[in-house]
């Protein structure tokens, strides 16, 4: 019967040899001291939960470590991680002052895959994540996406669709990477071509808590320009109607013995005008109006 395949591809062991260090037999647990052993560099994880690692030294701390560290010999009593930086953090949280481990042999390039294939295959990655060390490994040892497809036992299409996250604006990657937005959602925006809308409708997403399919049929709308316009504000409206407007123009006509004219739209917004024939009316009008300041 054939054994059946992990979803990544080949997995950890196709990409290494395994040479035991000090013990014998290539499936060898050695216990390494903790102080002997340093992080990767390189690993693509970048976060790490600190309320996660303390419930998994938790763990720890009652059953040990279940599955062992993958280490890489350094030097004479040194070792890098290659795969259980999370086991390593917390076993230091737990106390403990060595590790089961196997040693492995690995060259930076194939350090860099196997960090990246053991925390894919946990699902320990954001997207962000994985796509930035994709990126690493074309850029670092030039390789192509074809020949990393093959090294790490994905599709080319699932390299390019990750390595397209890159493009986005740096504040729909952070999203990305906080799980505010999911990998549909960034497809969508993906098929925008202007960073200005993509960030607006990135920022509709998280104010309405928009689906993947709607975000899709926006993202058609948003590329071929029909952009739906922000709700204008509602006009106020006047507090007084036509026949007010009437009965106030005939007030101050009789007030002023003069025909005055009255505009007002409907929010209340208007002028008002008086006519006068001649010098004297207009001097008649003025005094009238100076009757009407205030005193002092």
């Amino acid at each position: 019967m054939a054994i059946k395949r992990n979803a990544l591809g080949r997995g950890l062991d196709s990409l290494i040899s395994m040479d035991d260090v000090p013990a014998s037999g290539s499936s060898a647990i050695n216990e390494i001291p903790l102080d002997r052993i340093s992080a990767n560099p390189d690993q693509p994880r970048r976060s790490f939960d600190e309320e996660a690692l303390d419930e998994l030294a938790g763990s720890i701390r009652e059953l040990g470590i279940i599955q062992p560290l993958s280490l890489r010999k350094t030097g004479p009593d040194t070792y890098q991680i290659i795969a259980g930086e999370r086991r390593y953090r917390a076993a230091i949280k737990a106390g403990l002052v060595s590790v089961p481990a196997y040693i492995r042999t690995a060259n930076d390039a194939e350090l860099t895959e196997m960090a990246l294939i053991e925390n894919i295959q946990r699902e320990d990655l954001n997207a962000i994540e994985i796509a930035l060390t994709f990126r690493k490994l074309i850029d670092q040892y030039n390789l192509t996406q074809e020949r990393l497809s093959e090294r790490i036992g994905k599709k080319r299409a699932t390299v390019a669709n990750f390595l397209r996250l890159l493009r986005l604006p740096a504040e729909v990657q952070l999203g990305l990477r906080d799980k505010r937005l999911d990998m549909g959602h960034a497809r969508a925006l993906l098929t925008i071509s202007e960073p200005a809308l993509q960030l607006r409708l990135y920022n509709e997403i998280l104010k309405n808590d928009l689906s993947v399919r709607r975000v899709e049929e926006l993202a058609k709308a948003y590329q071929k320009g029909d952009i739906p316009k922000a709700a204008e504000k509602p006009k106020a409206e006047s507090r007084y109607s036509s026949g007010d407007f009437d009965i106030l123009k005939k007030h101050l006509s009789s007030a002023f013995s003069t025909s005055v004219g009255f505009k007002c739209d409907s929010s209340g917004k208007g002028k008002i005008t008086f006519s006068f024939a001649n010098d004297d009316e207009l001097e008649r009008l003025i005094s009238l109006f100076d009757t009407l300041k205030p005193q002092q």
